[in-house]
């Protein structure tokens, strides 16, 4: 059986998951964007994480907005099938090329400006 996050984790999951259900379709923005608006830069890997475990969440969360700081689509691997992150995005007008978001600079959502 999985082990329960701490109560503290689950207070940051829970920002990140509300956080990540405000990224405007067509939008997107990064793990370490998303961590430094709930005040802690360093928890990239966290937010990670939490987008790994978004699959099971409800309401939904489109995980496949969150990308690395470089605008590549890391998380990719932990969807239903290797191309679904990919074809969400381009589903919503953003253009990807070999696994990296096109106009990344001109798509990205600053999550901070959002609270």
């Amino acid at each position: 059986m999985p082990e329960r996050p701490s109560t503290a984790e689950s207070s940051f999951v829970d920002r990140v998951y509300m956080l990540v259900r405000k990224i405007p379709r067509g939008r997107v923005t990064t793990y370490g964007a998303i961590a430094e608006a709930c005040g802690s830069r360093i928890s990239a890997k966290m937010v990670g994480w939490a987008m790994n475990m978004s699959h099971r969440v409800l309401p939904p969360v489109p995980a496949h907005r969150v990308v690395n700081r470089k605008g590549i689509l890391t998380g990719k691997h932990h969807f239903a099938t290797p191309t679904l992150m990919q074809e969400l995005l381009e589903r919503e007008g953003i253009r990807v090329e070999d696994d990296r978001v096109i106009d990344f600079d001109k798509l990205f959502w600053d999550p901070r400006k959002s609270i």
